[in-house]
């Protein structure tokens, strides 16, 4: 009977990785992040993406024996205001020190030579909004060949709502939105298909072009991904939208 006894119970079992997971700060041990934060981490490709309230670096990284390898960090160069402006520097400093990394569940914790860093996996901290029944206020628009922020994009703050029913509802810069929209479940998010009306005001050319911008993304059948608060349409004739949750 000795001699059939299994030893698979003896054996390790596979590390849990960070790869293809989002990461966001809910403590730090020693050093504050300068303006607060939170620090935010993609990990995704064999690349790691990092956010800590001001720019976003990104570099190469090997996840062997338990130790962040980050390779040359690449950062956007945004100026930041306040305690924010020390963020990046917070931020390069964790990452190359060569952390140690544990994952227990949905907790990923970092551990430095000054500071450990405690993160929830986002899926977990900022859950999906659902489609319907949120109100999401538009913040960027996508053309064929450019994404597009403007100032007069935020002023009007255009909206959109799809209510349980697929009602539509909102504001597409300068008129008021009514219609429909039916959505189709595929492996990658829903397809949303709209059938969009408005009132016929008229307003300042540069609002007009906003809407009309709105309008072209929301003509037929799009796609869409939902990540946290953001919503993402990207329709079949090169237009899209942006949105976040209100």
């Amino acid at each position: 009977m000795a001699g059939c006894s299994n030893d698979d119970k003896n054996e390790e079992k596979p590390a849990v990785s960070p790869m293809g997971r989002t990461f966001i700060s809910t403590g730090v041990e020693g050093r504050q992040i300068p303006g607060g934060g939170p620090m935010t981490l993609t990990f995704a490709d064999g690349r790691i993406s990092a956010n800590s309230g001001c720019n976003t670096a990104d570099a190469t990284v090997d996840l062997t024996d338990g130790i962040l390898h980050v390779g040359t960090l690449a950062s956007t160069l945004l100026a930041c205001p306040d305690e924010r402006s020390q963020a990046d520097s917070w931020q390069d400093n964790v990452l190359t020190s060569l952390p140690k990394w544990r994952i227990d569940d949905s907790t990923l914790t970092l551990t430095g030579k000054e500071t450990t860093v405690i993160l929830l996996d986002k899926k977990i901290a900022q859950p999906d909004k659902p489609l319907t029944g949120t109100t999401w206020i538009i913040s960027a628009l996508m053309t064929p060949d450019a994404q597009i922020r403007s100032q007069t994009l935020d002023d009007v703050k255009p909206t959109l709502n799809i209510a349980a029913d697929g009602g539509v509802s909102g504001n597409a810069g300068c008129n008021r939105m009514t219609g429909h929209a039916t959505a189709s479940p595929t492996a990658n998010g829903p397809d949303v298909t709209f059938q969009i009306g408005t009132t016929k005001m008229a307003c300042a050319p540069e609002i007009m072009e906003v809407e009309q911008a709105v309008l072209k993304a929301l003509d037929g059948k799009t796609s869409a991904t939902i990540d946290a608060d953001t919503l993402i349409l990207r329709n079949t004739n090169g237009f899209g939208l942006t949105l976040r949750a209100a």
